[in-house]
């Protein structure tokens, strides 16, 4: 049997995706997932009913690789061998020289970065594809991707930017989340509560962004002219939070190259 893909690796990432691929319509007797911990393939038999399971790589029609990022040569090797024509690679700092030179002229090969939020399937992504992908190609890999969050298309130099923004960027959220909800028990509020609050705050103001745009405007639309949202704004910019962030971005992408070139 040729699976139409194979998952390697049945890590937190990697089983994120297959359940996105299964919510968006697949059949589980359509994807193999390849893990080689007994205790894993346990949890995963139990997660994904139906779909199969080995310890190597089947025949397959294309490999998603969700491996550590020194297994990711071998893997993608394997699964040439295998019959896939085409490679997805979700491994961090793993270059599309590398992953070309492990397929062979034989597989065409996308290089991607998603985010953490995949998990509950509002990821961020970005790919890239190599000489050999084709349009046809990308737009698989963006199929794939785009069933646990969105996919964005980039020349490969800039996937350390996407790196540094979407990839870090979690990070960088939740801190703003530890903030505010130690600002609101600083102000009286239990922390029960403030957390209970800061975590609609973010999930709310997300789906208003997503929808409406235009954040500056948005921003705007809850600036009373000197109003508590200005007073609190103005204590924002005392202390150059704006260019906190775009140098944490900054600093990210940089240490992104930095890795990438090891």
């Amino acid at each position: 049997m040729t699976f139409r893909l194979a998952v390697i690796g049945g890590g937190n990432m990697g089983a994120a995706l297959v359940g996105g691929l299964l919510g968006a319509g697949w059949a589980a007797a359509d994807l193999a997932i390849v893990e080689v911990l007994p205790a894993r393939v346990d949890e995963l038999r139990t997660m994904f009913p139906g779909v199969a399971l080995s310890t190597d790589i089947p025949a397959c029609e294309a490999a998603l690789v969700a491996v550590k990022p020194y297994d990711v040569p071998a893997a993608c090797t394997a699964a040439v061998a295998a019959g896939a024509k085409r490679l997805l690679s979700i491994a961090a700092g793993v270059s599309i020289a590398t992953l070309q030179q492990a397929a062979g002229a034989g597989g065409a090969v996308v290089r991607s970065m998603p985010n953490t939020p995949a998990l509950v399937g509002k990821g961020a992504a970005g790919i890239a594809g190599g000489q050999s992908a084709t349009a046809a190609d990308l737009d698989w890999a963006e199929s794939i991707l785009g069933s646990v969050g969105t996919v964005v298309r980039v020349p490969e130099a800039q996937l350390d930017a996407v790196t540094g923004l979407a990839g870090s960027g979690p990070a960088y959220i939740f801190l703003v989340a530890e903030a505010l909800i130690d600002a609101g028990v600083l102000a009286g509020l239990s922390r029960a509560n403030s957390e209970a609050l800061v975590t609609q705050l973010l999930v709310g103001s997300a789906a208003l962004l997503a929808d409406r745009g235009n954040p500056a405007q948005l921003r705007a639309n809850v600036t009373s002219p000197g109003g508590t949202t200005a007073a609190g704004l103005r204590a924002l910019e005392d202390h150059a939070v704006r260019a906190a962030f775009i140098d944490a971005v900054v600093h990210a992408t940089a240490r992104s190259v930095e890795l990438g070139a090891k």
